[in-house]
């Protein structure tokens, strides 16, 4: 492994990307990078600007020591533009994303234990939904995920999004899905660990849709004020600057920890009340990442869409849900090789990590992984 850059701190900023490690291995965009226990997964995704097929890659990047090493698994599948999530503290379940020909609706999972891509079989009567590509997934529980997106085909999606709760049962290697119609819901069952796609959106008449959204991020948060709980909101991926809301939970129903992160949020509280950020949200962004830190939500990069050129960007922003109504921060950077689009952002040990991504020309992906540094 090459030794680590630095990018340096653009003058007058109060944060910026620091590398610690670089990887040709890591150089990719549009791909999953999923945390489990301490280790970095990353699956597909693309490799240059344009490309038709996605990889079939699955590389595990240890944060400790800095190094990247490409998993010696059969199987892998070629994925870009999916989502993934822990499950058990043993398997990486890989959601939807784009094969290179077809948008798909599959759950694929990695068991890290054994080191291998398990194999399921679907149920007689199997009807899943159409394809997920650019969607969020995101843990609710060790046996729940929530899904976000709007489905499609090979060329063409669907003008609204809906809202899946996929369930998981890590006892059965089986998928299968039910369509119920009218005032109920669609129930979808699903691949390896016995999931079930469980869609909170009717597709008749009396369902409700989601704004039709692709690319956006999903953050699961704590609510404030007098009735505290959880409110899961979906951000970006249309021309809307307020967040919607997913799902909503009262105090105690759920159960999910959080990666501690004090010293972060420590730093995250002081940056916000620094005066330093601009009282804005970001406006029809989309392929950015979001990682939550306590009561902040953390984004960043991204391609606008009010611009024809120079749409990839290098902007942090803030949500702050200490209050209510929660509150918006923006930090511009003026740093064009922070740049990124298609990439991730993950939480571990105290550290916001930034992997893989495009940079400014939207076709060379960086090889680098960097750690959020800021300077409150």
């Amino acid at each position: 492994m090459a030794g680590a850059e630095s990018l340096g701190r653009a003058r007058g900023s109060a944060w910026t990307w620091r590398p610690v490690a670089r990887d040709a291995l890591l150089a990719r965009a549009f791909h999953s990078c999923t945390e489990l226990q301490g280790r970095f997964y990353l699956v597909g995704g693309l490799l240059e600007g344009g490309a038709r097929v996605p990889s079939s890659d699955t590389v595990m990047f240890d944060p400790t020591r800095g190094q990247a090493v490409r998993l010696p698994v059969r199987d892998s599948p070629l994925r870009s533009h999916h989502d993934a999530a822990p499950v058990g503290g043993r398997w990486l379940c890989v959601v939807g994303g784009w094969d290179g020909s077809r948008r798909l609706a599959t759950v694929a999972a990695l068991d890290t234990e054994r080191g291998l891509w398990e194999v399921w079989t679907a149920n007689p009567g199997n009807c899943p939904p159409a394809g997920l590509s650019s969607h969020t997934c995101t843990r609710l529980s060790d046996r729940e995920l929530r899904v976000s997106g709007r489905e499609g085909g090979t060329r063409t999606q669907r003008r609204y999004g809906s809202i899946y709760t996929l369930k998981l049962d890590p006892s059965t290697r089986t998928y299968w899905a039910l369509w119920q119609s009218g005032k109920t819901f669609d129930l979808f069952q699903k691949t390896q660990l016995r999931p079930e796609f469980l869609c909170i959106n009717s597709y008749e008449e009396e369902g409700y849709h989601t704004v039709s959204r692709s690319g956006h991020c999903a953050a699961l948060l704590p609510t404030a004020g007098p009735h505290p709980g959880h409110q899961l909101l979906l951000f970006g991926g249309c021309n809307s600057v307020e967040p919607e809301v997913a799902g909503q939970w009262s105090h105690g129903k759920i159960k999910e920890e959080p990666p501690l992160a004090p010293r972060l949020m420590e730093q995250l509280a002081r940056l916000v009340s620094s005066g330093q950020g601009l009282q804005q949200g970001p406006q029809s962004l989309r392929h950015h990442s979001c990682s939550v830190v306590g009561p902040f939500a953390v984004l960043f990069g991204g391609e606008t869409l009010t611009r024809a050129r120079d749409t990839i960007c290098n902007d942090l922003y803030i949500y702050d849900t200490r209050k209510s109504p929660p509150l918006w921060l923006h930090f511009p950077c003026t740093d064009r090789t922070l740049k990124r689009v298609g990439h991730r952002t993950c939480l571990w040990n105290d550290q916001l990590y930034l992997v893989g991504g495009f940079g400014e020309d939207g076709k060379t992906a960086s090889p680098q992984v960097c750690i959020l540094e800021l300077f409150v």
